[in-house]
Parts: C-alpha cells; sequence; structure tokens
C-alpha cells in the first residue's frame, strides 16, 4: 500500500514542480475574457479562452486595483502572469499579475478617455450646438468622393429638395491622412457661406473609423460656426464626432432627411395654404356682398336726395337767422356809439392830455435820476464786494505758496482726515497734483 500517494500528497508535488519551471513564472497570453466575477473582496476570477482552449485565471485585489479599465465579458485582453496549481481543487491556473485590452480593445480604452475628458470641457453639452436651418440655401457634403454613401446623400437631397444647392468637398475618411484632410475641408466648408455641412461616410470598424474619433476633428467640429450633421457608420456605429456636432444622423441617407425639409410636404403645404386662402376669401367676398346688398337696399341709398334735403333747408334757415342778428347788433352798436359822442367834449379832452403829458414826461426825468443814484450806489458796494471777495480768493492764497488738499472732491482741513495709501489731488496756483500719501505726522 505504500507505492500509492494520496491526493494531496501528487497535488503537492504538482504544484512544486510548476513552482519551480521557470517557463511558467512569468508568461504572456491573449485571450478572451469568459465567466467574469467580481469577489466581493475585490479579487477578479474569470476563464480566459479561445477558439480551441480554456484557461482558468484571477487576479487579486491590489493588481485588479492598478488596471486602467473595467473588465467584462467578451473582452479580448492582454495578461501577463505566472501559472499555479490551486491545490484545494487540484486545478491550474493563471495567477494574474497585468493586463490591458487587446487590439481594438486598446482603441475602445482610448475612445472611452478621450471622451469623458471632452464632455467634461462641455464639447458635448447642448447649449453649443446650432440649429439646422429650415430651408438651406446651400449644402457642403464632406465625404469620399465614390460610394455608397455620397450617393445616398445625393439622390435623397435630389429627391426631397433639390432647390438647395449641393457643395461636395471629397474627403478623405480612413487612413492616415484623413484627419488632417478632414480638419482642412471642415473649414474649407465653413468659409463657403453654406447653411449646414454633411460629413459622413459609411459603416466600418473602429478602426476604419477612428479618424472621427481624433481629438483635431472633434475641435474642428466643434469650433465650426456653421450647423454640422454627422452621419459616420451606420446606426450601431458611434464615433465623438457624433457627439459633438449639432446633429447626428444613423446613416447618410437620414443625415440628407435631417438636413433638408420634404419638398412633396412642401407642396402639400403650399396647396393647403392655397385651399385655406381661397376659401377665405371667397367667404370675405360673399360677406362683403351681402353687406353691400343690405347696404343698396336701404331706402336713403335709393333716394340720396333725402340724406341732405332738410340739411338744405335748415342751413337757408341759419342764413336768415344770422342775418338777422348781425343787422340787429349793428343798430344797437350805432346806437351806443351816438350817445357817447354826444357826451364827449373835445375841448376839455385835448386840455387833460396836454397836462397828462407834462406830468409823465416830470415823472419820467424824476425817475431816471432815481434809477441812476441807485446804479451808482450798487456799482459801488459790488467794487467794494469784489475787493473783500478777491481778498478772500484761494487763487490770491495759493499765489503767495499755498494749496488746497482735496480727497474724494472734498477739501481737506485736518490730518485726521488723511489714512495712510490715500490718493489724494493738491491744487496749485497753475495745476493740479495727484499724490499718495506715505507719512502723517
Amino acid at each position: 500500500m505504500d507505492k500509492y500517494l494520496s491526493v494531496t500528497a501528487i497535488t503537492k508535488y504538482i504544484k512544486y514542480k510548476f513552482d519551480q519551471d521557470p517557463h511558467l513564472q512569468n508568461v504572456f497570453i491573449k485571450g478572451e475574457i469568459s465567466n467574469f466575477k467580481k469577489h466581493s473582496s475585490g479579487h477578479l476570477y474569470f476563464a480566459l479562452k479561445d477558439d480551441k482552449g480554456v484557461l482558468s485565471a484571477m487576479m487579486f485585489k491590489s493588481n485588479a486595483n492598478q488596471l486602467s479599465f473595467e473588465p467584462k465579458e467578451g473582452d479580448q485582453v492582454l495578461i501577463e502572469g505566472r501559472i499555479g496549481i490551486y491545490e484545494s481543487r487540484g486545478s491550474y491556473q493563471i495567477y494574474v499579475q497585468t493586463m490591458q485590452l487587446d487590439g481594438v480593445g486598446l482603441l475602445y480604452e482610448k475612445f472611452e478617455a478621450l471622451k469623458k475628458e471632452l464632455a467634461e470641457k462641455g464639447y458635448f453639452n447642448n447649449e453649443h450646438k446650432l440649429s439646422i436651418p429650415k430651408y438651406p440655401r446651400k449644402i457642403a457634403v464632406l465625404t469620399a468622393s465614390t460610394g455608397a454613401a455620397v450617393r445616398d446623400i445625393c439622390s435623397t437631397l435630389d429627391k426631397r429638395y433639390p432647390l438647395a444647392e449641393q457643395v461636395l468637398i471629397s474627403t478623405l475618411v480612413q487612413g492616415k491622412e484623413a484627419k488632417d484632410n478632414i480638419i482642412n475641408n471642415i473649414k474649407k466648408a465653413d468659409s463657403m457661406d453654406v447653411d449646414v455641412i454633411i460629413v459622413g461616410r459609411g459603416g466600418g470598424s473602429i478602426e476604419d473609423l477612428w479618424s472621427f474619433n481624433e481629438r483635431e476633428v472633434v475641435e474642428a467640429i466643434y469650433n465650426c460656426a456653421t450647423p454640422i450633421v454627422s452621419a459616420v457608420g451606420h446606426e450601431t456605429d458611434t464615433t465623438l464626432s457624433d457627439f459633438v456636432s449639432d446633429v447626428r444622423a444613423a446613416t447618410p441617407t437620414q443625415a440628407a432627411v435631417i438636413a433638408t425639409p420634404d419638398i412633396k410636404a412642401l407642396y402639400q403645404l403650399i396647396a393647403n395654404a392655397r385651399q385655406y386662402l381661397t376659401k377665405h376669401v371667397t367667404q370675405s367676398i360673399q360677406q362683403d356682398k351681402h353687406k353691400l346688398k343690405q347696404l343698396s337696399s336701404y331706402y336713403k341709398l335709393k333716394t340720396p336726395s333725402l340724406l341732405y334735403d332738410q340739411e338744405t333747408q335748415k342751413l337757408d334757415d341759419y342764413q336768415k337767422q344770422l342775418t338777422r342778428n348781425l343787422e340787429q347788433t349793428i343798430l344797437r352798436n350805432k346806437h351806443k356809439i351816438d350817445i357817447l359822442q354826444n357826451k364827449l367834449r373835445i375841448g376839455p379832452i385835448h386840455n387833460k392830455t396836454t397836462q397828462y403829458r407834462q406830468d409823465f414826461d416830470r415823472l419820467n426825468a424824476m425817475q431816471s435820476q432815481l434809477i441812476n443814484r441807485i446804479i451808482t450806489q450798487k456799482k459801488q458796494m459790488l467794487t467794494s464786494k469784489l475787493a473783500q471777495l478777491d481778498a478772500l480768493s484761494p487763487t490770491q492764497i495759493m499765489l503767495r505758496g499755498y494749496s488746497i488738499i482735496e480727497k474724494n472732491d472734498k477739501i481737506i482741513t485736518s490730518k485726521d482726515d488723511l489714512n495712510i495709501e490715500d490718493n489724494i489731488t493738491i491744487n496749485l496756483k497753475d495745476g493740479k497734483i495727484n499724490a499718495n500719501v506715505k507719512e502723517i505726522r
């Protein structure tokens, strides 16, 4: 029986072999995460698989806290760690020390990081987004000169709103030179007095669409003064250009729909308006005809003389009465004049007039003498006061070497009115000096 080993013994032996094998102490493996679980302790447990095999894996909390992303089911990852035996289950597993996303995963990680940064800066806020004009005159289309995207956009614009001028700007939408080309063409379109810009391309992988995730492209869209409709990829594709643009379209065709009104709907709108106007104009004419008919049937309008016959007769009566009143007034006034003429005597009036004129001349001479005397007195008093005022004038004082200090347009009379660093104005005889108080003694 001594030749039989226990399960624990053989497991320990195998673990010892694993621990001593230098090739298993630092291995690099790539695969897909499966059965991912995060323990309450913070340790990560998952399986790493490819199309033909599965490897158990675990990552301690201390290493997991160093990850730059949140692992999830289906992530393609690159792992560095050591292979060891878990004795309790007798199974081998990899103890992960570092883990990073593989290929596309790295792009997604970069995408999320840049998205978060730009969102915090407010690039995606609604208050920065412009409204799409309802009836655009000119539309710029930035996309590849060949392919389904440009055909879909142009054909949709032709069908929906042929009144708009289309400006096609051939644009690289993939590759190393695409980023700069997209930026330059956005600036070019922005300077062409267009009403809306459509930036689009067909669908593809994240690598194919990455030019529209570049920071410089996002900034070019953000700084563009013309409304931009982003139509990059298919409905499930999302780029940072979609977030920063004024409107995001799921497809290039939808971008053309967003940018234009439907001419059929406009025709229907015009037809409805014409029908509405025709109906209301007809009703208005019918109402006016009815009113005209009612007025035409009015008896006084049928015999217009009835409107002014009585007024003409009243005018004649008023003229007769006015003439009679005038004649009576003239007779009364003549009678009064005759009475006054009999009462008046020409001789006494002439004598009184002569006397009044003499009295007037005498009083006028006395008044002139009195006025001249008062003016002379007032001149003397004014001269005296001016002399006193001139003696007390600040100007005269300053001519003797004194000055006047002001602070906030108020005259300073005591050192207690000033503080260190106060700004003051010193008035001299020939000007002013702005100064600053440094010391008060």
